[in-house]
């Protein structure tokens, strides 16, 4: 082989990426589909953020130096019960989907991450930069997520904190991003989609070619390519969002932890996250001898077995459990006490049930101590129960007491309670 035909062996030069499928039309789909999924998986995250109510009381805030960001963080509802089941699980289903898209859309842009000089202009400068951090950011925030979704903490410190501040840094590099390349990649599509090929780039500047100079033989078209994709997408999408259903649906969450294996039979064989064994709960300290819930008012302080919770006024409600990882169970029937009515047991009007904080009997783990707002507390559905479908609480379902809260994440359900303290926190 001559040397003129001798393939350019440094990644900077055009010439080093031959595939015929790169080129601007199919990185502009692929960062189109990508501008609105990541709008809502931006967006549901705030969400998520905000139904742990983390203005309320320190133990629910695992960011607490975050300022200004916590700018859109409102009272979270309890109404639709199902609020927080459909956020979450559209955050993470939609997330494990993109997965394909984004890994493509990195392919398929690539050689700009090697383009030699790494500055030609200020302009350019900023974009370079505003590429990496979208690059870093956007792999940063996939990668805790998707394992946190697999229940694999191998990643140094606590989740909810590196996954925050992640999306609040990319976030910021896809909007800069964004406001440089949204309006060509537009146009491109529609210069395509015309028949005619890919602006110019202007400004005087040459910018790194996505079309390769000698490009290879073609092994699939740019149309197949992104058939492939979708392909992939839907695959990943028929195989999580099951999790979020009930019956023969979630049996194709083949990926998903909660998803595929039947978790059980009788009334408690619905989902659950973490094991009484594994949370360190004894049969000795839930017995009836010895468990006593401790609720404190202005009146003072109560301590109640659970035969005399038994006897107080009981309730039942149809409520879901829905996790951060983005798997719910459908609508258990739960019965117990109403939250208000505990509250009026130590001092307060049920209608005017100030705020709780809510301790388990577990001894680890980051959310053993849990804050409910006032709003969830008087809520006629919130619960302390004490059964479930008809029988008795499990002990991985939380015996002899647990919370349930109508729209709120599962991690605020605090189960083996121990100690129930009312007032304004």
């Amino acid at each position: 082989m001559s040397r003129l035909h001798t393939p350019p062996a440094s990644p900077s030069s055009p010439g080093f990426w031959r595939s015929p499928v790169r080129g601007p039309w199919f990185t502009s789909v692929l960062g189109l589909v990508l501008l609105g999924g990541i709008t809502v998986l931006f967006v549901t995250g705030l969400l998520s953020y905000a139904a742990y109510n983390p203005g309320l009381a320190p133990v629910n805030d695992k960011t607490p130096d975050k300022g200004l960001l916590g700018f859109y963080l409102f009272a979270w509802p309890t109404r639709p019960h199902w609020l927080y089941r459909l956020t979450q699980g559209v955050h993470v289903t939609l997330g494990i989907t993109l997965v394909p898209v984004l890994l493509a859309k990195l392919w398929s842009v690539v050689p700009k991450l090697f383009a030699l000089p790494p500055a030609r202009s200020l302009a350019h400068a900023l974009e370079r930069i505003s590429l990496l951090l979208l690059v870093g950011g956007v792999l940063f925030e996939f990668v805790t997520g998707v394992l946190n979704v697999q229940l694999d903490y191998v990643f140094p410190g606590s989740f909810y904190p590196l996954h925050f501040y992640g999306a609040w840094v990319f976030f910021a590099a896809f909007v800069a991003h964004v406001v440089l390349r949204a309006p060509a990649a537009v146009r491109n599509v529609r210069r395509m989609r015309a028949g005619k090929g890919p602006e110019e780039e202007t400004g005087g500047e040459p910018d790194f070619p996505l079309v390769s100079p000698r490009p290879a033989e073609p092994t699939v078209s740019r149309r197949g390519a992104l058939w492939l994709v979708g392909g992939g997408s839907l695959l990943l999408f028929g195989t999580t969002a099951g999790q979020s259903f009930d019956g023969p649906l979630r049996r194709t969450a083949l990926l998903a932890p909660h998803g595929a294996a039947d978790p059980g039979s009788g009334p408690g064989g619905f989902q659950i996250n973490k094991t009484a064994a594994y949370r360190g709960i004894s049969a000795r300290e839930t017995s009836d001898d010895v468990w006593r819930l401790v609720v404190t008012g202005p009146t003072g302080t109560l301590r109640l077995s659970r035969a005399e919770l038994l006897a107080l006024p009981l309730r039942s409600s149809a409520l879901p459990i829905a996790c951060v990882e983005g798997w719910s169970t459908g609508d258990q029937w739960w019965r117990g006490v109403r939250l208000r009515d505990l509250a009026a047991l130590v001092g307060y009007d049920a209608d005017a049930a100030p705020d709780v904080l809510v301790e388990s009997l577990q001894r680890r783990g980051a959310f053993r101590e849990a804050a409910l707002r006032s709003n969830q507390v008087r809520d006629p559905r919130s619960l302390l129960a004490l059964d479930v479908n008809g029988e008795t609480l499990t002990p991985d379902h939380g015996y002899p007491a647990r919370i349930i809260v109508p729209a709120a994440p599962g991690v605020l359900n605090t189960k083996w309670v121990a100690r129930m303290t009312f007032g304004d926190l």
